[in-house]
Parts: C-alpha cells; sequence; structure tokens
C-alpha cells in the first residue's frame, strides 16, 4: 500500500502544470485516490532559463527534460509529465515514455495581428516561430514574408505579438486548449498544408524502465491510439535524426489495428520538400515509421540533407 505521495515532475510554465495536473487527476480517478497522493514537484530546465537563442543554437530537445530526468534516475522522481514533442528520440539510459495520455488537436494555430490568415499576411510582414518546421513550412507558402526566431512560453508569445514585435505567430491548438485559450487562434491551419510536428498534441509520461510498482499505475492511463500513433512518429524522427536543427513533419492515426502515417521534409528555406505516405499492423508501428523515413531519405538523396548541416 502506497503510504507517501507519488511525486510527479513537471516544468513550471502554465502549460507544463496544466498538462500535469491532467495527468494527476486522470490517475487519481482511474485509482480511487486522492489528489493528495500525487506531489507536483516543478524544475526549471535549461531549455526555460535560455529564451534568447533558437533551441538548435543551445542543444535541441534535451534541453526541456534533462532537470527531470537526472531526477528520475536518482529516485527523486517517481515520473515525470511532457510534452512529447519536446522528447528527444533518444532517451537516457534506464528511462522509457511509459504512457501517453489521449491526444488532442493536433493542428497548428495561425494567430495574427495585421491579418487574420498566415496567407492574407501583407507582404514583408514579419511572422515569429520558433520551430525549424513552422519557419520552413511559412516560407514554402509565403516566400516573402520575414520570419524569425521567437521563443517563450505561449503568454510571452502572445504579449510581444499585442506589443508589435511581429504581425502574427503560431502556436499548438492542443495548447491553446489545454489553457482555455480557444478564442486566440485567428485560423487554425489544415494539417495537410501544413502538416504538425510528430507527436503534437500528445502529452506523455516518462519513467523508470523496470519500476513495476510506478509502471503498473501508470498504464491505467495509457491510450493505446495515442501510444501507438507516437511511436511511429517518433520512429520516422529517429530515423531521420530529428532534433530541433531539422524541419521535419508527420503524423500517425492508429485504430488499434491498422495505422496510417503521412510525413514531411524540407530544406530549412522551405524551397524544397518531399512527401511520404505508408500504412501497416498498427503493432508494428516503430518500425513503420522508420521505414517511412528510410524510404524518404532515399526519395530525397543525399544532396537534400545538406542544408540540414
Amino acid at each position: 500500500m502506497q503510504t507517501k505521495p507519488f511525486r510527479i515532475g513537471t516544468r513550471g510554465s502554465p502549460l507544463a502544470l496544466a498538462q500535469t495536473h491532467e495527468t494527476r487527476d486522470r490517475l487519481a480517478a482511474a485509482h480511487g485516490l486522492p489528489p493528495e497522493m500525487f506531489e507536483i514537484v516543478i524544475l526549471s530546465t535549461k531549455g526555460d532559463r535560455i529564451t534568447d537563442r533558437s533551441l538548435s543554437e543551445i542543444g535541441g530537445k534535451g534541453l526541456f527534460t534533462e532537470e527531470l530526468e537526472q531526477q528520475l534516475l536518482s529516485g527523486e522522481l517517481d515520473f515525470a509529465v511532457h510534452s512529447s514533442k519536446d522528447m528527444p528520440t533518444k532517451l537516457p539510459d534506464g528511462l522509457f515514455l511509459s504512457a501517453f495520455l489521449p491526444r488532442e488537436d493536433i493542428r497548428d494555430a495561425f494567430v495574427g495581428r495585421t491579418a487574420q490568415k498566415l496567407l492574407d499576411l501583407p507582404r514583408g510582414a514579419t511572422v515569429g516561430s520558433s520551430s525549424l518546421r513552422r519557419q520552413a513550412l511559412i516560407r514554402r507558402l509565403r516566400p516573402d514574408i520575414n520570419v524569425i526566431t521567437y521563443r517563450g512560453q505561449v503568454e510571452t508569445r502572445l504579449r510581444k505579438l499585442a506589443e508589435g514585435q511581429v504581425d502574427g505567430t503560431l502556436l499548438a491548438y492542443a495548447g491553446l486548449k489545454r489553457l482555455g485559450m480557444t478564442d486566440v487562434p485567428t485560423e487554425l491551419l489544415d494539417p495537410e498544408e501544413f502538416p504538425p510536428a510528430p507527436a503534437q498534441g500528445a502529452i506523455c509520461i516518462e519513467s523508470r524502465i523496470g519500476d513495476t510498482r510506478v509502471n503498473t499505475l501508470l498504464a491505467a492511463i495509457d491510450d493505446p491510439r495515442t501510444h501507438e500513433a507516437v511511436a511511429c512518429e517518433r520512429g520516422f524522427l529517429a530515423t531521420l535524426d530529428g532534433s530541433c536543427r531539422t524541419p521535419i513533419a508527420g503524423h500517425a492515426q492508429s485504430d488499434g489495428t491498422h495505422i496510417r502515417f503521412a510525413g514531411m521534409i524540407l530544406t530549412p528555406d522551405g524551397a524544397t520538400c518531399h512527401r511520404i505516405a505508408i500504412e501497416g499492423k498498427a503493432a508494428e508501428a516503430t518500425e513503420l515509421g522508420r521505414k517511412a523515413g528510410e524510404d524518404i531519405r532515399a526519395k530525397a538523396g543525399p544532396g537534400f540533407f545538406s542544408s540540414w548541416m
């Protein structure tokens, strides 16, 4: 019988806390436990502290997870809650992604100040985004637009927009929904034209391999279809060495038996892109994603990837 609270690690942003509270509430409901049996432990990560440079300049996605993972490995935390798209494809030895909550909307949201829609922005307008995928997709659709690196929490980016630093920005609609900010977007982008980041909209839980007590607890809230879809998308990323240095999009959908995946890779200037579509058994989700990565790499040819270096 568990007598002391489970310790849940999280970053301290409003979005991270909203995701952690959702995880805690689902666990409490699934196991008939009071919320007090889950202690939320807030840690500051390097990615949170350094906001004046792009992630590609300071080390990539692991900057949002390192401090949490250190305490997971030391046993100070029982598990940690993350945005799945922030997770590196290679995790520290001894840790794994043990559960995924049901996925939210995967679309990107445009928030415009001088125009309601991305394509309606005036020539030479400035759009801010920290994502190389979003930057490349914007340039692909509107090569005349000035795209700048623009980091910070959701609230910070919206404040900069209101101050007139940019004419528009893009955010994950899933995050805005979790923050109760569904009135903020001026346009929801078509995922066919503006495909999402792999794992966008999915909350994941990271825990220790072999920790039967904790992993049994977490299994009760794992959503199998989200788990399969994200496994496929992460397989695609891993094959392409995906990080915050590379413009990669991908989205998988599983019905529990069958899985369909569509992916895209772009040059950073958006001028060249390649697409891939593949389907297969949901039980082979990771392998399917890896095959999609291998196929699109062969399709693009070695010269394509030189622009990623």
